[in-house]
């Protein structure tokens, strides 16, 4: 019988004590996965409507398949398996910079570990996807390899991140490395936990010929109240 409260693994991580848990919730009375880093909440089972928005809307966004696309951060798995319900998806790698992560999943310790796992066309990468980028190419096997869409779910918000280091990204120069790891008409997508920061709109709008920002609306049922998550879409590098 499954405990109402239940550390999955903990482990010391170059950026923090990484914390997976599963407890049940009262109110609802279903079963939540959650991960913490130190004392700060990274995610949670409960609100994953933004992280499957970023998968759909960018690949909607794409150009008819097959598709190949690579998402950085793994998490809990919400994205890349949104990733994957798209029949015209060929390949998808996943970049995690722990490699606990990808444990978790080949574990099947989260609930969409096992599914992620045996699909085909999913492979898991322990590397840090900002210095991917930064290099010849995001997949090590295939340097000169391009997506056709690229997602990146691993700091909160541009402003708000897990580590200095990946502040560059976010500047125009940042995003210019990451375009050139797009196909010429490849999307690039990104979650952020805030409302949309114009400023980062157009730091996009001056590297893609297209930058949008689109407000998902979820329920909070621990807050009985609405939420917003945001997704960045850009596409069309300028020259």
């Amino acid at each position: 019988m499954k405990l109402d409260f239940e550390e999955l693994d903990y482990c010391n991580t170059p950026i923090g004590e990484l914390i997976l848990r599963r407890r049940t919730e009262p109110r609802l009375r279903v079963e939540v996965y959650e991960v913490k880093l130190g004392d700060e909440f990274l995610m949670s089972s409960l609100f994953t409507a933004g992280e499957v928005a970023l998968a759909r809307l960018a690949l909607a966004a794409c150009e008819a398949g097959p598709l190949d696309v690579a998402v950085g951060g793994l998490g809990l798995g919400y994205t890349a398996h949104a990733v994957l319900e798209n029949a015209a998806v060929r390949s998808l790698l996943v970049v995690e910079a722990l490699p606990v992560v990808i444990d978790w999943h080949r574990r099947g310790l989260v609930p969409l570990g096992a599914r992620l796992s045996a699909d085909s066309r999913c492979e898991f990468l322990a590397g840090d996807f900002f210095a991917r980028v930064n290099s010849s190419g995001i997949d090590p096997r295939v340097p000169d390899k391009r997506f056709h869409a690229i997602l990146l779910d691993i700091d909160h918000t541009p402003r708000h991140v897990l580590h200095p280091d990946h502040a560059a990204f976010y500047s125009p120069g940042g995003l210019r490395r990451l375009a050139a790891h797009l196909q010429p008409r490849g999307v690039f997508g990104l979650w952020s936990n805030d409302p949309p920061d114009e400023m980062f709109r157009a730091t996009l709008a001056g590297v893609f010929s297209s930058a949008q920002a689109h407000v998902v609306e979820f329920h909070n049922p621990l807050q009985n109240r609405e939420a917003t998550n945001t997704v960045y879409l850009a596409w069309g590098v300028k020259e």
